[in-house]
């Protein structure tokens, strides 16, 4: 699953890639991590949200509340469930990004492996998202069964929606959109680095 990936275009270059106006103020990251801001494009505008549904916890020992876990992938086998099936009906969106990481080697000495389509600065992945309390305006990211290239370095991957599958993503009904839930086939660039995954 998704917890690391990059977004190394200013907000005017996406804005310009996809034919947006650009916010002024927007604040998001270039590497992002759940409980990041990140940039989707959600109902025709250039937006930034908080990567992750808010997960009410519990304390185990004192059953005292505690910090909301960000919930950042869905997979798309589980989209009719509580927890996504409203904004997934509702409230889909697109993630624009240039590459997306995974963790690869023994526990421990994990290092970071990136992924990304060649010859594209730019790309876009499937995203829902809903208003929080916690947090404001969220999103997570909708991830399928790994495929060709990717399967290679984990059994899961974002949902790559290609330039013509995107109004149908954001706009269309239901049963095609969840039909665009499929494995990416096409080539990818794949960076592995000696960089470890947990900085620190």
């Amino acid at each position: 699953m998704c917890n690391l990936y990059r977004m190394s275009r200013s907000v005017d270059e996406i804005a310009r890639v996809f034919d947006l106006a650009a916010p002024l103020g927007l604040n998001v990251a270039g590497e992002l991590y759940p409980k990041s801001n990140g940039l989707v494009i959600a109902e025709g505008a250039l937006r930034s949200m908080t990567w992750g549904f808010p997960l009410a916890q519990k304390s185990k020992v004192t059953g005292e509340p505690l910090k909301p876990r960000p919930v950042n992938n869905a997979r798309s086998d589980k989209l009719d469930s509580f927890m996504w099936r409203y904004s997934f009906a509702e409230r889909r969106c697109l993630i624009p990004l240039t590459a997306w990481a995974e963790a690869e080697g023994p526990k421990g000495e994990m290092t970071r492996t990136w992924l990304s389509l060649p010859g594209e600065d730019v790309f876009t992945v499937a995203g829902i998202w809903r208003g929080s309390d916690e947090w404001g305006d969220c999103y997570s990211m909708v991830m399928t069964d790994a495929a060709g290239d990717a399967a290679a370095v984990h059994d899961r991957m974002p949902v790559i929606l290609a330039g013509e599958d995107r109004d149908t993503w954001t706009s269309g009904a239901q049963e095609d959109a969840l039909g665009l839930c499929l494995p990416y086939q096409g080539a990818l660039t794949i960076e592995r680095t000696s960089e470890r995954w947990a900085k620190g």
